[in-house]
């Protein structure tokens, strides 16, 4: 039986003096709690005699979930697809869209002297007793006029045009590699590319039609007869900007060059003077200017000494000191005056050769 204070069914289990009092010190305080893991056993783990104790859970996966991979997958895929469409079929620019350039009109004509043509071994000497004598040196004989806006295009659209119709002219008039050699690649690169193909057949197809002389488009010596005694060119002329309608601007140059050449060979000492006016007839349009290219519409040049019964097409072949032309022109030609057409050979004017 039990004691007087215990009830009749002994003391309840967990109650004071029960199993568990020993347990009694055992405090779980909130940080124990805490850090307790709760696992839960599998079924097959809870029959196995041999199963541990404690089941370790997977840890936990610290990369990129599988929706996230496959958005970064899909961004990447989008992002190279419009690269490649972009470099396979670029945008066209609406200015594309517009009138494609003029092929360019030409006029190539020569000037015969009248008798032998003048020399000196002084390149300076011969310059100062020319009609060049106060000509300036080089682009430095090509300034740039004040700009004015038009009524569609800015003052720097204006300034823009006449800088790349200077450009031009300079590589095709004064480049040493262009004017003896058989560099074209300097002009080529600021046309625009309308007129690429007109220019590329010029050079592989020379042809006196009007459209495919290679001295059209640029200034250029046969290597084999002449070279620059002087690489001091002497350079006079005028450049002009004008709008023909809403969307184009339209240069016109207009120069004279005048070249101390002399024979090629080592015992050729006397130089001699050959002049080339240059007119030109430049057009842009909003493209143009963006991506600093022309078009060259109008080449109207003359240029001498040179004999009638030369061909001027591809080259210009100059009668260097003491040479004579074999035929001359109809008409006597003043390359330094301004205005007035010729017929398509002409005869230098006397007063247009250097008097020595």
């Amino acid at each position: 039986m039990g004691g007087p204070g215990d009830p009749p069914e002994g003391t309840p289990e967990g109650g004071p003096g029960g199993g568990e009092d020993e347990y009694r010190s055992v405090v779980f305080d909130e940080s124990f709690v805490r850090a307790a893991r709760l696992q839960e056993f599998s079924a097959q783990e809870r029959i196995a005699d041999h199963a541990p104790a404690v089941r370790r859970r997977p840890p936990l996966r610290r990369g990129l979930s599988r929706q996230a991979l496959i958005l970064v997958l899909l961004i990447a895929v989008a992002f190279g697809t419009a690269i490649y469409m972009g470099v396979r079929h670029p945008y066209q620019n609406p200015a594309s869209s517009g009138p494609p350039a003029e092929p360019l009109r030409m006029t190539v004509i020569p000037l015969a002297p009248q008798g032998k043509v003048p020399g000196a071994s002084d390149t300076d000497h011969l310059y100062a007793q020319s009609p060049a004598a106060q000509f300036r040196i080089g682009a430095e004989g090509i300034p740039l006029p004040a700009a004015r806006r038009t009524a569609h295009f800015s003052d720097s659209q204006v300034t823009n045009a006449l800088s790349i119709a200077k450009d031009y002219i300079v590589r095709s008039s004064l480049y040493p590699e262009v004017l003896t050699g058989d560099q074209v690649r300097p002009v080529r690169v600021l046309l625009d590319p309308d007129q690429l193909d007109q220019f590329d057949q010029s050079f592989s197809h020379p042809a006196a039609d009007g459209r495919h002389a290679p001295t059209g488009w640029l200034v250029r010596f046969d290597p084999a007869q002449a070279e620059l005694a002087d690489r001091k060119i002497r350079v006079q002329g005028t450049l002009q900007a004008a709008e023909t309608d809403s969307s184009t601007l339209e240069v016109t140059a207009d120069h004279t060059f005048v070249y101390a050449l002399r024979a090629v060979g080592a015992d050729a000492d006397q130089a001699s003077l050959f002049t080339v006016r240059r007119e030109l007839q430049f057009r842009f349009d909003r493209e143009d200017l963006r991506l600093n290219q022309v078009q060259l519409v109008v080449s109207y040049v003359q240029a001498g000494p040179l004999s009638c019964a030369e061909d001027s097409t591809n080259r210009l072949h100059p009668l260097l000191a003491g040479q004579t032309a074999k035929e001359g022109g109809p008409a006597g030609t003043d390359p330094y005056a301004t205005g007035g057409a010729t017929a398509l050979c002409g005869s230098l004017a006397a007063g247009s050769q250097p008097k020595v």
